[in-house]
């Protein structure tokens, strides 16, 4: 059994290194593919110093658009997609999200924040489904190819994904875990600016055919 992790990134070299070298560490990961979604920073650079599996795209194309694009170069039979800017990530969180479906007690795995930082584990805590700490299968990863274009909506898309497929789902909480917000990424305006974005594709996500291929 093989097992990926994807993580796609824009503009994250500050802040990536802290789930790459996570990552590198866990004898239970086979490949690392790291998405760079035209990124104007160093990503790449950073990106290849912890795994040479290191797509770059030469314009900025969304969230669900980098994870697809990785997902399509991925040979493996599980895959754990994570965020780019996670702050306390270990190892133990990785294996929490791996081992139910490796044990095949449930089809997929998503991750909760808890005991984090107030802001992000409310937000969870009201939509869990926003999360974008997965654990997915080969199936699922091949009969999801046109979530491309959801951008920031891909995990409402999938969630709505697995409601509609009726696969079993388990929430996995990761204690004291959490991410860097966009306000604090790229200032409050532009970072506000940013989040309403994400919030009307999160929207547009909710009326996307979740059917699959």
């Amino acid at each position: 059994m093989k097992i990926a992790a994807i993580v796609p990134a824009f503009n994250e070299e500050k802040r990536i290194c802290n789930v790459l070298e996570v990552l590198s560490k866990s004898n239970i990961i086979d490949e690392i593919i790291v998405v760079d979604d035209g990124s104007s920073d160093n990503t790449y650079g950073i990106a290849r110093l912890y795994t040479k599996n290191v797509l770059s795209l030469s314009k900025n194309i969304g969230k669900g658009g980098a994870i697809i694009k990785g997902l399509q170069v991925c040979d493996a039979d599980i895959m754990i997609l994570l965020d780019a800017d996670l702050v306390g990530l270990t190892e133990e969180h990785i294996l929490n999200l791996l081992m139910p479906v490796i044990k095949l007690e449930v089809d997929t795995t998503v991750g909760v924040f808890q005991a984090g930082r107030l802001f992000t584990d409310l937000a969870q805590k009201i939509a869990p489904f926003l999360s974008g700490q997965r654990v997915i299968t080969k199936s699922m990863a091949d009969d999801i190819h046109s979530f491309e274009i959801t951008k920031y909506g891909f995990e409402v898309a999938i969630s709505r994904y697995i409601k509609y497929q009726k696969l079993k789902v388990k929430k996995v909480v990761l204690f004291e875990m959490t991410h860097v917000m966009k306000e604090e990424k790229m200032g409050l305006i532009r970072g506000s600016n940013s989040r309403i974005k994400m919030y009307w594709q999160i929207v547009k996500a909710l009326s996307f055919d979740i059917k699959g291929r």
